[in-house]
């Protein structure tokens, strides 16, 4: 499960992530990006996914 770390200096928020996560993540990028040849056209693809990951709490 990922954790939300808070900065103290009130910018960007870190997010640690497990390597569970991190498969995930991989295995639904190349789930999205299958058979596309260029940056341009990942990019593209990618713009309009969403991919969620939990949260520890």
């Amino acid at each position: 499960m990922a954790r939300i770390i808070e900065n103290e200096e009130g910018s960007r928020r870190i997010i640690k992530m497990s390597t569970d996560d991190v498969i995930n993540i991989v295995r639904e990028y190349q789930k999205h990006v299958k058979n596309k040849k260029s940056y341009e056209e990942i990019r593209n693809q990618l713009e309009d996914c969403v991919i969620f990951i939990p949260e520890d709490i």
